[in-house]
C-alpha cells in the first residue's frame, strides 16, 4: 500500500508530464509585436525568448495571477 509521499510523488511525476505535454504539443505561431489585450509594444527580446507570445509581460502576468485565483490556489 502506497503511503503518502508516495502519492506525492505520482501526482508530481504527472503534473511534469501534463505540463511537459502541454508545451511539447503547443502550436506553433510568429510572435505578435503588440499586445493582445493593451496593444502595448512587445520587446524585440521577449519575442525571441518566446515563439508565438501575444502578450506583454504585465497582461501575461495578471492573466496567470486570474487563473490562479479562479483555480482557488493560494498565491
Amino acid at each position: 500500500m502506497a503511503d503518502s509521499m508516495d502519492l506525492a510523488q505520482q501526482r508530481e511525476a504527472e503534473n511534469l508530464a501534463r505540463s511537459l505535454a502541454n508545451v511539447i504539443n503547443r502550436p506553433v505561431q510568429i510572435s505578435a509585436f503588440f499586445c493582445e489585450e493593451c496593444e502595448a509594444p512587445i520587446p524585440e527580446e521577449r519575442r525571441k525568448a518566446l515563439t508565438g507570445v501575444t502578450l506583454c509581460v504585465t497582461c501575461k502576468e495578471v492573466e496567470e495571477l486570474h487563473a490562479t485565483h479562479f483555480k482557488g490556489a493560494s498565491l
